[in-house]
């Protein structure tokens, strides 16, 4: 199963996401493997306290050398890693081609859970490899500035999507003709387009419902402090459906704690050394909550008192 985790901005804590639940899953006893996307800017490789890996994939585009040869051994057992291109590559130089050769090297690769970091923003690149993902998870920190990016990020995303679809049934000028006129249709945003094009036509909804029927989206809420932060996860839920119709899973939220920051700079990974925090609890919670597709209970949360 392959998990992207993406989110627009930087510093929301995607890499420390993703290196925890991948640790957790590897002493579950799941082969797993995590990759860093983050081309130019990878930094994985520190959570588990390596110092520049021989390999990275630089290898991979530039010297042809196979996926699964540039993996190397985080120091946990069940879980290996694949690391970005540091500083000799970035998302926009990968043209059409490696990309896609990237992806059929990533789909092959032997393990139970393959947990792709990306880097910030919303290039092409970004968002294709997000989509490859059988579980598409945005981290965001509860402040303006990173719920704003990660809204956009995942309504590029989802466009994205959509334009794979309108190209692959010759239904693009007729949505481009749509949108043009959208005040004559009272359309005002891409919920009220999606609607209107099921309507218009049998064929359309069928394309649309076969298509999306996997585009899920997991939210995962980091560096929380206050039990009103805890519900910022189900108001992000509210807009997703009311502006894009799509619905979200809230997978599930890590607060903020010293001692996270305190382990990325000693280059010891957190979750063995901090196995019984609240915030392991967490991360163990979310893991198995994008697993299932399920949701938090978050009313549940904040009437016992989390973070208290």
């Amino acid at each position: 199963m392959i998990w992207a985790i993406g989110g627009g901005k930087g510093g929301t804590g995607k890499s420390f996401i993703t290196s925890s639940m991948g640790t957790y899953l590897a002493q579950k006893g799941r082969k797993t493997i995590l990759l860093d996307a983050d081309l130019g800017g990878a930094n994985l490789h520190t959570f588990f306290g390596l110092t520049r890996p021989r390999y990275s994939l630089t290898d991979f585009f530039d010297k042809k050398v196979a996926l699964q040869d540039i993996s190397v051994q985080s120091g946990i057992a069940n879980l290996d890693l694949i690391t970005g291109s540091i500083g000799s590559l970035d998302s926009e130089s990968i043209n059409h081609g490696q990309k896609q050769k990237l992806f059929r090297h990533i789909r092959a690769l032997d393990a139970d859970h393959i947990i792709i970091d990306l880097g910030a923003g919303t290039h092409i690149n970004t968002l294709d490899t997000f989509l490859l993902a059988d579980r598409m998870i945005v981290v965001t920190a509860p402040e303006v500035t990173a719920l704003e990016n990660m809204y956009h990020f995942i309504k590029s995303a989802y466009f994205r999507k959509l334009k794979f679809i309108f190209k692959a049934y010759d239904l693009t000028t007729s949505i481009q003709e749509t949108w043009k006129n959208r005040a004559t249709y009272d359309i005002h945003n891409l919920k009220d387009l999606i609607i209107h094009l099921k309507q218009s036509s049998d064929r359309v909804r069928d394309i649309f419902d076969r298509e999306m029927s996997g585009f899920v989206v997991h939210i995962v809420l980091n560096q929380v402090r206050t039990p009103r932060d805890i519900l910022v996860g189900e108001n992000l839920k509210s807009v997703c459906m009311n502006f894009l119709g799509l619905p979200v899973v809230y997978a599930g939220y890590a607060r903020f704690d010293e001692a996270v920051l305190k382990n990325i700079n000693s280059k010891e990974p957190f979750m063995l050394s901090n196995r019984l925090s609240p915030v392991a609890t967490e991360i163990k919670a979310l893991a198995e909550n994008i697993i299932a597709g399920t949701h938090i209970s978050v009313r549940k949360d904040v009437a016992n008192g989390s973070l208290s």
